[in-house]
């Protein structure tokens, strides 16, 4: 069947969450991390995620701004910077405003205006991501937002993949599910999707039961693959 719905992974697909910790980087209050932002961007994101999974595997499920607050906290000590609070607060407050990808206000508005349905499905809270959208300005071409926040569960559970026929009444097969997780992406191709791994920093594929459909380096081709 045709693809009448274009669904994408937030953090890391459409918003590059490396800017927070760059942008710290580049102000003078915060030269402490000149050197090591990458390595604290890197462990916060590794750690969010890992936290995430295992909330969902032992049912203790907290929404997104707690993990990614945990998964900081563990990121400034690793790299011997939690004994500064003002950090922490700027790194987390950049995190509600983080940049778009140069590619994505382009890309969305090529699909809404080929009409095609686009979304994005994410582990972030509402409130997150209701201030990433705003702030990279990409409400007017996203026609939903949807969160695990309502079914308790963090992705890669099948519940959170229902959440798009729930919302669009399409079947999986008449989506284009897109991640630059690569776990992600293979999950929602086991669902029923169609699938596409932005693989920006050429990651080997992930050892698992699926695989992704298609694998890009960026979103650009994104249109293409949904027959636009």
């Amino acid at each position: 069947m045709a693809i009448t719905t274009c669904v994408f992974d937030a953090y890391g697909t459409l918003f590059d969450v490396a800017a927070a910790a760059r942008q710290a980087a580049s102000e003078p209050d915060f030269a402490a991390i000149k050197d090591s932002w990458p390595q604290v961007a890197e462990h916060w994101r590794q750690k969010q995620l890992s936290y995430s999974w295992l909330r969902a595997v032992t049912g203790a499920h907290d929404d997104f701004w707690q993990v990614t607050q945990e998964g900081l906290d563990w990121a400034l000590e690793k790299t011997g910077h939690d004994d500064n609070p003002a950090l922490r607060a700027r790194l987390l407050a950049l995190y509600w405003e983080l940049q778009a990808f140069t590619e994505v206000p382009k890309m969305l508005k090529t699909l809404k205006n080929a009409g095609l349905n686009t979304a994005i499905l994410s582990n972030g809270s509402p409130a997150m991501l209701e201030g990433a959208v705003s702030s990279a300005g990409l409400a007017d071409t996203l026609d939903a937002v949807l969160s695990v926040e309502s079914v308790g569960i963090f992705k890669p559970n099948a519940r959170v993949y229902e959440l798009v026929g729930q919302k669009f009444g399409c079947t999986p097969s008449q989506v284009l599910f897109v991640s630059s997780n690569g776990w992600d992406a293979a999950a929602a191709t086991g669902f029923g999707f169609t699938t596409a791994w932005v693989n920006r920093a050429g990651e080997p594929m992930d050892r698992l039961p699926w695989k992704p459909v298609h694998v890009l380096q960026d979103l650009n081709g994104i249109p293409e693959l949904a027959g636009v």
